[in-house]
């Protein structure tokens, strides 16, 4: 049976938010015919003052994926193998049907979940999903020791969905502090959702940033420089 692909993105624009739902569903199935592509426009999104008020648009993209490529298990190193049995326990566990996909470079081991309905193994802002990817690296470090390579999971394109939401964040709190001289608390976030906006702000001018709070309440704060 064929499988439909199924991807939701956000961008500045509706015309945007369809580019990265589209470049989602390439990396979900290459080859991907994008005359087969289907969008539906969930929110055309609003642009507030000074970035108070923005909201993205937001879309729906579907798309017939094909038959799958085969899979042969003898081409994973014990790395990789290892990643997929235990993304295979863990979507058998909470009774999600996904798709598994990994793929191994010299730097890192990624996991790839796709399919319908994967907000259960994301969780609210991406909790859920840090939360496997530590147990994966946990399994990793027991397995191989200090040579292992770091592991990644990701589930529906949401990593990069959700990095390209963070930065315009921190973009925008940066000129609302430059502007107003007054420091700003983002929400609280993951470790590596932190990360990203402190890297993103690390070269701004005018703009420092500190974490703050106690996990899992922990939270980045952007304060004038």
């Amino acid at each position: 049976m064929t499988e439909l692909l199924r991807v939701e993105a956000t961008g500045e624009t509706v015309g945007e938010a369809k580019w990265h739902a589209l470049r989602e569903l390439e990396q979900l199935a290459p080859g991907l015919d994008k005359a087969t592509v289907q969008f539906e426009v969930l929110s055309e999104g609003e642009r507030g003052l000074l970035g108070v008020g923005y909201a993205p648009a937001r879309v729906v993209a579907t798309a017939e994926a094909g038959e799958p490529p085969e899979v042969v298990d003898g081409d994973y190193t014990d790395a990789a193998a290892s990643l997929r049995e235990l993304l295979e326990k863990v979507t058998s566990a909470v009774g999600v049907r996904a798709r598994i996909d990994v793929t191994e470079d010299e730097e890192a081991v990624t996991g790839r979940l796709s399919g319908d309905d994967l907000g259960l193994l994301i969780g609210r802002h991406g909790q859920t999903i840090d939360a496997i990817q530590y147990l994966a690296n946990v399994v990793a470090w027991r397995e191989q020791g200090e040579g292992r390579k770091d592991v990644v999971v990701d589930a529906a394109g949401y990593r990069e969905r959700r990095r390209e939401t963070l930065e315009a964040l921190a973009d925008r709190t940066a000129e609302q502090v430059k502007a107003s001289g007054e420091p700003a608390e983002l929400e609280p976030m993951s470790s590596i959702e932190r990360r990203i906006v402190h890297l993103r702000l690390q070269e701004v001018a005018g703009v420092r940033t500190s974490s703050e709070g106690e996990e899992p309440y922990r939270y980045v704060v952007v304060d004038p420089d």
